[in-house]
C-alpha cells in the first residue's frame, strides 16, 4: 500500500494545500518522504459537514452492522502487513515487537467494541410501562435508550501511533457508539495515519455506511486541532498528550455557545508506594522490576511509575541502591520525537539541580534524540513544600520520597494530584497498614494495583484507564476498556409513544433481543 501524503475528507483522499508535515525518522532525525500537506480551514469544514450528515442515519445502524464495521477495519489494518509497522518503527523509533503488540491492541480493541455493540447493553435500555389506574394521577409510558452524542473529535497521540491514534481506543468506542469521526493525525507518525486512515475508510466504502461516517485530517500547525473542538458540529473529543495541550482544548470547549466535553488524558506520576514488610522482604527484586518498568518504551508511558514512597531506613536503602545499580547498566532508548526528547531533558535537568534532591543515578548517555534515565531522591518534607517537584516528566525519571513513618506516607498521598494508578508493594503482614491506605488512593486514582506497575494497561470490561484531574478531565470516565462508550452516549427517554414510532430497542416486541429492565426487574 502506497504512502501518498494525502488525508481523506469522507471518500475523497485530498492532499492539504496548508503547510507542510514531515515524518521525522527516530533514529536518525532526518525527514522521511512523502511530504504532507496541512489541511484548511475549508477541508476541516467539509469533513465537519459530512460527519454532522451522517450522524443521523450512521447512529441507527444494526447492531450487526455497526459490529461488522468495527471488525472490517480491524481485518483492513492487519491486511495492511508489514509495511505498517515498518513504517511506524521509523516514525515512532518503536522497536518491532511494541508496534506487533500495539497492533493486535488496536484490532483487540475495536472487535471488543463489536461484541460491547451486539450485546446492546451499553444502550442501557429502561422500560417502564404506563399504568392508567394509578391514583391521584396516571403513569405514563417510559421508555429510555442511549444514543450516540454526535460527531466526535479524535486527536492522535505521540506515544502511541496504533493504539490512541486514527483507529485507536477514542476513534473505536466513539464509532461503537454510533458516532462519527473526524480524526486529526499526529504530526510525528503521518505516514502511519495515513495507512490506518486509508483502512477505516475501505471498511466505511464496504459495509454502505454514509461516507462522512470518518475523515481525517493533518494539521500543519494548531488551527486544525482548535478549530475542530470550536467547530459546532462536534459534540465531544478525544484528546492524549500534554496538561498544555488538554486544558487549552479544554477551554476552548467550554467558551463555545454549546460547550462540550473534551476527554482528555494528560498527566500522571504513579505513585508507587512501598510498604515496609515487603520492602524488608524483596527489596532487591522490587527494585529491579520497577527499573524494567520505568525504563519500558523509553519510559514514555502515561501509566510510568514516576513516584516511590516508602519509610525510610535500610531496606529503603537497598531498594534504591539496586535500583541504583540497574538503571546505571541501562542504555539510552530512542524518544519518540525530538520535542519529545528535549523536554525530557529539561525536565531531568531541572529536578537534578533542585537544591532539594539529589540525584541517585542515571543510565548510559546516548546520543541523537535520546533520553538517559534517572533516578532521584529527596524527603517528604521537601517534597510537600515543593510542589514542582510533582511535575510529569515524560519520559524514565523518577523520583524516590524518603518518609519518616507511613503516616507521612499518607499525608503525602493527599497531597498528590490525580493520578491514573497507583501501586503498592505488599505482604500479608502489610495488609492491615494497605486497608488504611487504600480509601486515600481511591480518592487519587483511577487503578489501584498490587505487587506490580501500572505500565501495561489490559483492555476488558473492568479496566479503568482515567483518573481525576489533571490525569484526565474528567474521572468519572476512562478510555481503555468497553466502559470508554459511556463518553459518546447520552440517554433519551420517550414519554407515551405509539410502538410503531420507538427505535427498535424500545419495541414492545424486542426485535434486538437485547436485555432491557423492565418495570425495575431485568
Amino acid at each position: 500500500m502506497t504512502i501518498n501524503g494525502e488525508m481523506f475528507i469522507g471518500a475523497r483522499a485530498v492532499r492539504g494545500t496548508q503547510g507542510e508535515i514531515r515524518a521525522i525518522r527516530a533514529e536518525t532525525g532526518e525527514p522521511m518522504e512523502p511530504a504532507f500537506g496541512g489541511a484548511t480551514l475549508q477541508d476541516l469544514d467539509a469533513a465537519c459537514a459530512l460527519a454532522d450528515a451522517a450522524f443521523d442515519s450512521y447512529r441507527e445502524t444494526s447492531p450487526e452492522d455497526r459490529a461488522t464495521f468495527l471488525e472490517t477495519i480491524a481485518d483492513n489494518i492487519m491486511a495492511i502487513g508489514d509495511e505498517l509497522i515498518v513504517r511506524a518503527m521509523a516514525e515512532s523509533g518503536l522497536p518491532r515487537g511494541r508496534l506487533e503488540g500495539e497492533r493486535g491492541r488496536t484490532c483487540g480493541q475495536l472487535r471488543l467494541f463489536a461484541q460491547v455493540v451486539r450485546d446492546g447493553h451499553y444502550l442501557d435500555v429502561r422500560i417502564d410501562h404506563a399504568d392508567p389506574t394509578r391514583t391521584p394521577a396516571p403513569k405514563p409510558d417510559l421508555r429510555l435508550r442511549n444514543i450516540g452524542v454526535g460527531p466526535v473529535a479524535v486527536f492522535g497521540a505521540s506515544n502511541f501511533p496504533l493504539a490512541f491514534s486514527v483507529a485507536g481506543g477514542d476513534t473505536a468506542s466513539a464509532l461503537a457508539a454510533g458516532c462519527p469521526v473526524v480524526a486529526k493525525a499526529h504530526s510525528a507518525h503521518p505516514g502511519t495515519s495515513e495507512l490506518v486512515g486509508r483502512a477505516v475508510q475501505k471498511a466505511v466504502a464496504a459495509c454502505g455506511l454514509p461516507e462522512g461516517t470518518f475523515s481525517l485530517l493533518f494539521d500543519s500547525g494548531r488551527s486544525i486541532g482548535q478549530g475542530l473542538v470550536a467547530d459546532a458540529r462536534i459534540k465531544a473529543a478525544g484528546f492524549t498528550g500534554s496538561r498544555g495541550g488538554g486544558t487549552a482544548l479544554m477551554k476552548i470547549a467550554q467558551n463555545r455557545p454549546e460547550p462540550i466535553p473534551v476527554y482528555a488524558e494528560m498527566s500522571s506520576i504513579n505513585p508507587v508506594i512501598l510498604f515496609p514488610n515487603a520492602l524488608a522482604a524483596k527489596a532487591e527484586a522490587t527494585a529491579k522490576a520497577f527499573v524494567g518498568s520505568l525504563t519500558l518504551g523509553a519510559g514514555q508511558f502515561c501509566t510510568n511509575p514516576g513516584l516511590i514512597l516508602a519509610v525510610e531506613g535500610p531496606d529503603l536503602d537497598s531498594f534504591v541502591a539496586a535500583a541504583a545499580a540497574a538503571l546505571g547498566d541501562m542504555p539510552a532508548a530512542t524518544m519518540l520525537t525530538p520535542g519529545i526528547a528535549k523536554a525530557y531533558q529539561t525536565g531531568v535537568e531541572a529536578i537534578g539541580s533542585h537544591n532539594t534532591v539529589e540525584t541517585v543515578a542515571r543510565g548510559k548517555p546516548g546520543t541523537h534524540c535520546q533520553g538517559q534515565a534517572g533516578l532521584f531522591l529527596t524527603t517528604a518534607d521537601d517534597f510537600l513544600a515543593h510542589h514542582e517537584l510533582q511535575d510529569e516528566i515524560f519520559g524514565a525519571a523518577s523520583l524516590v520520597v524518603r518518609c519518616p513513618d507511613l503516616e507521612t506516607v499518607t499525608n503525602v498521598v493527599d497531597h498528590l494530584e490525580g493520578q491514573l494508578t497507583a501501586a503498592i508493594h505488599i505482604v500479608e503482614a502489610d495488609h492491615p497498614a494497605a486497608r488504611e491506605l487504600i480509601p486515600h488512593l481511591e480518592r487519587k486514582v483511577g487503578r489501584i494495583l498490587v505487587n506490580g506497575f501500572g505500565t501495561g494497561v489490559e483492555v476488558a470490561h473492568a479496566m479503568v484507564h482515567g483518573g481525576p484531574y489533571p490525569s484526565t478531565a474528567d474521572g468519572r470516565s476512562t478510555s481503555v476498556g468497553s466502559k470508554a462508550i459511556d463518553r459518546f452516549l447520552r440517554p433519551v427517554s420517550y414519554q407515551d409513544l405509539p410502538d410503531d414510532l420507538l427505535p427498535d430497542a424500545l419495541k414492545q416486541a424486542n426485535p434486538l433481543g437485547i436485555e432491557r429492565l423492565v418495570d425495575g426487574k431485568r
